[in-house]
C-alpha cells in the first residue's frame, strides 16, 4: 500500500473514532454533563478544562506511539538510527517542561476551584435560603424542614433560583449524598454535620443518589430532587402539613430500621430538634468510649 494512503487510512479510523464518541456521548444523559444548577454549570466547566489540559499530553502520546510503532518496525530498512536522542536538550525540554507547565496550572485551577466550589461556603443570592436536614439510613433519606415543620422520606421539594442550605447527617453506616445535576457529592457520616450549599437554575425533577457503598440496599437508595416555582413549593408544604403521620423521635426509631425500596412518604414534623439528637446520640457513645480508654 502506498504510503500516503496508508497515512490517510489511520487519519480516517482516528476520525471515525471521535465521531462514533461523539454520537454515543450525544446520545446518552450523562447527569455531570447536563446540570441544572449554578454549582454544577462550575463543576463540568472544572471538568471539561482539566480534561483538555491532560489531551495536550495524552493525545501526542498516543499518536507518537502509533507513528513510532510504525516507523521503526522491523521491515521499515529507511528508518534512520539516532540512539543519541535521549540525551538531546531540546527533546528532554519538551516532553519534560510540557507536562510540568500543564501540571502546574492545573494546580493553580484546582486550588482557586476547591476554594471556589467549597461545599461548607454560602451562596450569595438576594433570595432568601432554605434549610433541608438530611439523614442517611438503611436504605433511604430522610430530609427534614426544621422551618416547616415537615419531613420526608426519598422526596425534596424547593423554589428555583433559592440557595438551599443542607445539613447533612448519618444514622446508618457512612453514606454520600449526591444530585449530580446540582453539584457535588459529600459525605454522610454519624455524628458529624456536613454541609453543602446548592441551587437550581431551572424547574424540573433531578435524579438523588447514595454515592457510597453502604450494604446490600445501597444501589436502590434513590430520591427524587424537585425544583418548582415558589408557588408550588407553598403549596406543597400545605400539603404535606395535611398529612396523617407525624415524625416524633419514636417514630423515626422504627423510620430509622433497615428497609429497601421506600416510596416517598411525608410526615408532620413533632419534635423540633429531631436532627440534632439524631446527632448527638453519637457523641454520648464517643465521650463514654473516650472516658474509658482514660480509665
Amino acid at each position: 500500500m502506498n504510503k500516503k494512503y496508508k497515512i490517510a487510512f489511520f487519519i480516517l479510523i482516528f476520525g471515525a473514532a471521535l465521531l462514533f464518541a461523539a454520537l454515543y456521548l450525544k446520545g446518552i444523559d450523562i447527569a455531570v454533563l447536563n446540570p441544572k444548577g449554578m454549582i454544577a454549570l462550575k463543576e463540568r466547566k472544572l471538568i471539561i478544562v482539566i480534561t483538555l489540559l491532560m489531551l495536550i499530553v495524552v493525545v501526542p502520546t498516543f499518536f507518537l506511539t502509533i507513528f513510532f510503532a510504525w516507523k521503526y518496525r522491523e521491515g521499515n530498512t529507511k528508518a534512520k538510527y539516532t540512539p543519541d536522542w535521549d540525551r538531546n536538550p531540546v527533546a528532554e525540554s519538551i516532553w519534560w517542561g510540557l507536562p510540568c507547565a500543564i501540571i502546574l496550572i492545573i494546580a493553580v485551577i484546582g486550588w482557586k476551584s476547591c476554594h471556589e466550589l467549597d461545599p461548607f461556603k454560602s451562596l450569595a443570592s438576594s433570595t432568601k435560603p432554605i434549610k433541608i436536614q438530611v439523614v442517611a439510613l438503611q436504605w433511604k433519606w430522610l430530609f427534614i424542614y426544621p422551618d416547616h415543620n415537615i419531613a420526608t422520606v426519598n422526596f425534596i421539594q424547593f423554589p428555583e433560583h433559592t440557595p438551599i442550605n443542607f445539613e447533612i447527617t448519618a444514622d446508618a453506616p457512612m453514606n454520600s449524598f449526591w444530585i449530580p445535576q446540582l453539584g457535588g457529592q459529600i459525605y454522610a457520616m454519624p455524628g458529624m454535620r456536613s454541609k453543602l450549599h446548592l441551587i437550581a437554575n431551572e424547574m424540573g425533577s433531578f435524579r438523588g443518589s447514595s454515592a457510597n457503598l453502604s450494604g446490600k440496599g445501597f444501589s436502590d437508595m434513590r430520591f427524587v430532587a424537585k425544583s418548582s416555582s415558589q408557588v408550588d413549593f407553598d403549596n406543597w408544604i400545605e400539603s404535606v402539613k395535611q398529612s396523617f403521620h407525624s415524625l416524633d423521635f419514636n417514630e423515626y426509631n422504627k423510620l430509622s430500621k433497615p428497609s429497601e425500596n421506600n416510596p416517598a412518604a411525608y410526615y408532620l414534623l413533632e419534635e423540633k430538634n429531631l436532627y440534632d439528637q439524631i446527632v448527638m446520640k453519637y457523641m454520648g457513645a464517643m465521650k463514654k468510649v473516650h472516658s474509658a480508654s482514660r480509665n
